[in-house]
């Protein structure tokens, strides 16, 4: 999402950015919030609908500000980044913090999340095909409706971002964004660019052995951004179906990379 800003509202921002970075002008970096308060009410919105109804959009704009905030304090304009850009991802990481902080994901869901990703890796190695729904469920000693339960509950607890905050082990104890550790790109890491390859022919690979409709609901979400909601009109299916199926699809991916990636040795 780009804010949408006409020429002479852009000459007021980059007046503003220079007073706030130069001068530390409070007024300065109260105009810039609110300029960039589209950009919370947006990351808020899409991720709510993957959420249970109790946790309000609201409350993950509040969380979402403090993201802003902290994106605002560190950004450098002089970077060729567009602030958009990482605002975003940092107010999505400043969500998820937050949400892990209360956390509301009862163990046993967490618990049945592995159960069901342990369970479908098993049955694809047995089978050489990925399995369905009733032959998961016998594997795990379940009728079919339970297993779907639980594939409903384990969808409202996947919050999974590349984004999100990491804790740092240096004597600041300061949280670091994945963001922040992006090397210079006028520096080329040839190892590293062996790495990212095997990861993404590997994560290719497990998706081309995905079920059709699995495949269909990754492409969509992922690469079309549309919303479960829209992927289950295009699929003619409910949200809620849509939701069973993201969720089914993440599990079988975690395990076959899991199991044809060395990633300690990847990451030597």
């Amino acid at each position: 999402m780009a804010v949408i800003i006409d020429s002479a509202s852009q000459y007021d921002l980059n007046e503003a950015w220079r007073r706030y970075k130069e001068q530390g002008d409070s007024k300065a970096r109260d105009q810039l919030i609110l300029a960039y308060s589209p950009l919370v009410k947006y990351v808020a919105g899409r991720m709510s609908s993957g959420l249970p109804a109790h946790i309000e959009e609201g409350d993950l704009v509040s969380y979402g500000l403090l993201g802003l905030i902290g994106a605002l304090e560190r950004f450098d304009p002089s970077r060729n980044i567009k602030f958009e850009t990482y605002a975003v991802s940092r107010i999505k990481g400043s969500i998820i913090d937050e949400l892990r902080a209360l956390d509301w994901v009862p163990r046993s869901v967490r618990s049945w999340a592995r159960k069901v990703e342990a369970a479908v890796t098993r049955l694809e190695n047995q089978l050489t095909r990925a399995p369905s729904d009733e032959e998961v469920a016998r594997e795990l000693e379940v009728s079919v409706d339970e297993f779907q339960d639980i594939i409903n509950q384990i969808s409202c607890a996947s919050i999974v971002a590349l984004d999100e905050f990491w804790d740092s082990s240096g004597p600041s104890q300061d949280k670091v964004n994945l963001i922040d550790t992006i090397e210079d790109a006028d520096a080329p890491d040839p190892s590293r660019a062996y790495r990212i390859q095997v990861i993404k022919e590997t994560l290719t690979a497990a998706i081309e052995r995905l079920p059709e409709r699995e495949r269909i609901v990754i492409g969509l979400y992922y690469y079309e951004g549309l919303t479960l909601k829209e992927i289950g009109e295009v699929l003619g299916v409910t949200e809620s179906r849509v939701s069973q199926l993201h969720t089914k699809a993440i599990l079988r991916l975690r395990g076959r990379i899991k199991e044809d990636l060395d990633l300690d040795a990847l990451a030597t």
